[in-house]
């Protein structure tokens, strides 16, 4: 089986990691990671690197994010979603333009505060793990982007939309913070994530999906190469003489490239033949290596 990306539909019910145990088990190997967490209520896209693929995790993590979100006003709960205990109740009167006017007022450059129960680690604990104990430790608002809303559909007291947001966006502060606005306070009703790290929700793949492939001995089919994964990356070719160079991990001058992009300082590193090295750095005129994949 070769290194690569597997996009896989994480259901309801399953953490992040989870999937990881059970795709092990699945494709009998040990060397996996994923590209960003979803809480265990959340579905939808979660790409997954397998073998020398966990290399790029970060490189994926990173990316920009779609979600599609149901958001119920009028209730505020200690998670900001509906798994958790209700702290408020209250009317909800705002009216379909009220709605759609607070939501987006949160497009662009805005700072979130990270809400109690997640992952985030503080002292070394995990920020949830307090929460379970009933404490509540203070958090510094962080900056976040979010590049689009498309609210869908408004049916008092849910609302559904779509969001397209940088990494670290918390989706249920998003809800409690238009819920704020709007003053009659909102959690997360619901959240499918339709789009993360270059892969959409249409090519996802549930883990029985996924068995189902191995049992028929196609799994390489459904596996991204790692040099299509970071397609945003210029392509660049190095001469034939730097065959042995590149084997060894060597830097590579922008004279021996046949195939360059002067503006990028990240790129994808190919041997005269095509085959793939690994993202190599440029600082000036010197190529050094950042992440190399070439099989022996």
């Amino acid at each position: 089986m070769k290194s690569g990306i597997i996009n896989v539909y994480k259901e309801a019910g399953f953490t992040s990691f989870d999937v990881i145990a059970k795709l092990r088990g699945i494709l009998k190997i040990r060397k996996i990671g994923h590209t960003g967490t979803l809480d265990p209520d959340a579905t939808g896209v979660l790409p997954i690197c397998i073998g020398k693929a966990t290399k790029i995790c970060d490189l994926l993590t990173d990316r920009d994010k779609t979600y599609r979100a149901v958001m119920r006003l009028g209730i505020v709960t200690d998670t900001l979603d509906m798994s958790g205990n209700v702290l408020e109740t209250n009317a909800v009167n705002v009216t379909e333009e009220e709605v759609k006017s607070a939501i987006m007022s949160f497009v662009g450059d805005i700072m979130q505060i990270p809400p109690m129960y997640s992952a985030l680690k503080v002292n070394g604990q995990k920020l949830v793990d307090l929460a379970r104990k009933g404490q509540v430790v203070e958090r510094k608002p962080r900056p976040v982007t979010i590049y689009d809303i498309n609210v869908e559909e408004v049916a008092l007291p849910l609302v559904t939309f779509t969001v397209s947001c940088s990494k670290g966006t918390y989706i249920r502060t998003l809800c409690d913070d238009i819920g704020q606005k709007l003053g009659c306070g909102a959690c997360m009703e619901s959240l499918e994530r339709i789009k993360a790290a270059g892969f959409t929700v249409e090519n996802a793949m549930t883990l029985s999906d996924i068995e189902a492939i191995r049992d028929a001995g196609d799994l390489d089919s459904i596996i991204l190469s790692i040099d299509e994964a970071l397609k945003e990356y210029p392509k660049v070719v190095a001469r034939d003489g730097c065959t042995k160079i590149l084997q060894n991990g060597g830097k590579v001058l922008a004279g021996d490239l046949i195939q360059v992009d002067s503006s990028a300082d990240l790129v994808r590193m190919y041997m005269a033949d095509d085959t793939f090295v690994g993202i190599y750095e440029r600082t000036g005129d010197i190529y050094k290596p950042n992440k190399m994949f070439l099989e022996a």
